[in-house]
């Protein structure tokens, strides 16, 4: 039976005003600027790494929450969302690109993802894809033409780390454990476009619960090329992606 208030992001159901399709991004900071691409938006409550506000596309009730980074996190905010009725979650975010050919600035948006976390074998076994919903994939490849944005549709590397999950040596260390020693160039081969940190558990959490869920992200640097981001292109890149989400949880409202 769906909740009525939840433990972690202390929010309500009546708080939500009977919305059902919830925008996440990770960084808390994102939340009031994505909101207010929107009408009515209106703070609703934060709580450690999960902000969370309101606001309303053509009449209807959109909820903007973060998730944090990583998995497990972002497992808590989708449960309790969807016990309080959001059965469809648009997430977005930054990413790193992993091809020679996407530029910085471009967007991807990922229709399933590498499984290299662990929060997502809580809700299905590995065998199990992380998918994106046709829907929210579509809707999503369709707001970003509109927004004549360069572009790529395919596969994400999700990693529950940073670091190493990722191919990283610039640490304390400089040690990376044999698993993942080489994988980056493995993932590379294999055509998958970049990583990032929350997408496969949202996908596989989403598609074993009979929710729909769709990932675009801002790409903000490429790692063939350099590992730091030009950071005069980071704000411009997030504007777009957050253009682009809005526009899609639009097309995916009015589909209702």
């Amino acid at each position: 039976m769906p909740a009525n208030n939840v433990f972690h992001l202390g929010i309500t159901r009546d708080q939500l005003q009977g919305a059902e399709l919830a925008i996440v991004p990770g960084d808390p900071a994102r939340v009031e600027r994505i909101a207010s691409q929107m009408d009515n938006p209106q703070f609703l409550n934060s709580v450690r790494e999960y902000t969370s506000w309101l606001a309303e596309l053509n009449g209807k009730p959109v909820v903007v929450c973060s998730t944090g980074i990583g998995g497990p996190s972002t497992s808590i905010a989708v449960e309790e969302l969807a016990q309080l009725g959001i059965t469809t979650f648009l997430r977005v975010g930054t990413t790193g690109a992993i091809q020679e050919a996407i530029e910085p600035g471009s967007l991807i948006v990922t229709n399933a993802s590498v499984r290299l976390d662990g929060a997502s074998t809580h809700f299905a076994p590995m065998e199990f894809p992380a998918v994106s919903s046709f829907e929210c994939t579509e809707a999503l490849v369709s707001a970003v033409r509109s927004e004549s944005a360069d572009y790529q549709v395919g596969i994400t590397a999700s990693s529950d780390t940073f670091y190493p999950g990722q191919e990283r040596y610039d640490t304390v260390t400089g040690h990376v454990i044999r698993r993942f020693r080489g994988s980056m160039e493995e993932w590379q081969a294999l055509g998958v476009l970049n990583y990032e940190m929350e997408s496969a558990t949202l996908l596989t959490m989403c598609a074993a619960s009979g929710l729909k869920a769709g990932c675009v992200a801002a790409v903000i640097v490429n790692r063939t090329r350099q590992e730091i981001p030009d950071e005069s292109k980071i704000a411009e890149a997030e504007a777009i992606a957050v253009r682009v989400v809005v526009n899609a949880a639009a097309l995916l409202l009015n589909r209702e």
